[in-house]
């Protein structure tokens, strides 16, 4: 299990890196303010401001990815940064407007909704993994506890 959360944790980190300053730039979130409603001359004076919110919060989720790379290590305080990280991240298709999935398609075509969904769809899996693994085995990683040398086994 930390070797797929290390992996998973790597993809999910260029995933993250690229939405965050590839996909998502100011032209892109005037387009998406522009398909919520906003005109254009509101959408280019919102956009700035949200842009660097989004991007704050991207590094965040960066950052949280990067460490969920450290899964192989064992530690558990990784297990629960990665679990944090990635029931949280998998809320990007309920939390993402449809307004930015569609400025996304219409500016890069599939390769622009790319990262987002694989990094939020990934990591709905993953978070459903470690949650399962974590009511199964009551421990992190599914580590499995080994009796104390000498003890009996009933």
């Amino acid at each position: 299990m930390q070797f797929l959360t290390t992996i998973m944790s790597v993809i999910f980190t260029i995933g993250t890196t690229l939405q965050n300053f590839v996909i998502v730039n100011r032209e892109m979130l005037e387009e998406t303010m522009q398909l919520a409603g906003q005109t254009p001359d509101e959408a280019a004076s919102n956009a700035p401001g949200f842009l660097l919110g989004f991007r704050i919060v991207g590094c965040l989720y960066m950052v949280g990815n990067a460490i969920g790379i450290l899964s192989f290590k064992g530690w558990s305080w990784v297990f629960w940064v990665a679990l944090v990280v990635n029931v949280t991240q998998a809320f990007g298709f309920v939390a993402i407007p449809s307004e930015v999935w569609e400025a996304s398609l219409d500016r890069y075509g599939i390769p622009g909704i790319l990262p987002s969904a694989v990094t939020d769809g990934g990591a709905l899996i993953l978070a459903v993994i470690l949650i399962v693994s974590l009511i199964r085995y009551r421990r992190p990683w599914a580590f499995v506890r080994t009796p104390p040398q000498g003890a009996i086994h009933v």
